[in-house]
């Protein structure tokens, strides 16, 4: 869900990255994929006691089964990801990245493994629809297609990016801004973990499909991940993995 930002940290970042794009045949014959994740965004990818472990995680380790290769997963900020991808550092980005006109001058989408979008969310009586947000303070993630929905909004007083979507949540619980705009799945977990502040889900600003990401001309690779995609959509692996995080599927209408 989430734009394209390069800068000095972004490249030093990169620098830092070694390993490196390749097509089907090498992958397959190295038996690991590799991939990049921001690895802060529950319940999508996240850091439990220790493992990286999330929807996106078991859906794309269910993916590299039917791939018959192992993932090896690295981390990294989220608005350096797609730059890694386009700079050959990383075969494939999964995080949570919205199917935009913008992203795919950078990068290639595998087929959606989700669908979801930009909820308001708000405490007590904060603003619950997009006509209520005038006047009001938002908050986003940075490089975020939250943070552009939110720039989009007629009469907004100001829109505060952080670095990671839990900043901004701890930011709307302690009163220091008027509301978050969020994916509506990140939305339902924070809510359903913090009963005492009062969270409530307003209006969705946009609806989109999530996807990962991989560089552009790679047709090897993503041809072999649309296949084992669709496997695991067709025999019901992903639909478990998401009744076991949403208690709904989630995967987008054919």
């Amino acid at each position: 869900m989430r734009a394209i930002k390069l800068s000095m940290l972004v490249l030093g970042m990169l620098c830092a990255v070694s390993a490196q794009a390749r097509d089907w045949a090498t992958i397959k014959l190295s038996g690991t994929i590799e991939i990049v994740t921001e690895g802060s965004y529950p319940p999508f990818t996240f850091v439990d006691n220790g493992k990286l472990t999330g929807y996106e995680i078991e859906a794309y380790e269910a993916v590299a089964k039917k791939l018959g290769v192992k993932i090896h997963w690295s981390t990294l900020g989220f608005d350096a990801l797609i730059a890694a991808v386009h700079q050959d550092r990383f075969d494939m980005a999964v995080s949570s990245h919205g199917i935009t006109p913008e992203r795919e001058k950078a990068v290639d989408f595998a087929s959606p493994h989700y669908c979801s979008g930009g909820q308001i969310v708000s405490r007590g009586n904060g603003p619950q629809k997009a006509a209520d947000l005038k006047g009001k303070i938002i908050g986003v993630q940075l490089a975020t297609t939250y943070a552009d929905a939110a720039k989009k909004v007629g009469g907004v007083k100001e829109v505060r990016t952080f670095p990671r979507d839990t900043d901004v949540l701890q930011a709307l619980m302690g009163n220091r801004i008027d509301a978050w705009v969020t994916d509506r799945f990140v939305a339902k977990s924070a809510i359903e973990k913090n009963p005492s502040f009062g969270l409530k889900a307003g209006d969705m600003l946009f609806i989109e499909r999530i996807a990962g990401v991989m560089q552009k001309g790679n047709t090897s690779l993503h041809e072999q991940v649309n296949k084992a995609i669709a496997e695991a959509k067709a025999d019901g692996t992903l639909k478990a993995i998401s009744q076991k995080y949403f208690k709904e599927d989630i995967a987008c209408p054919n």
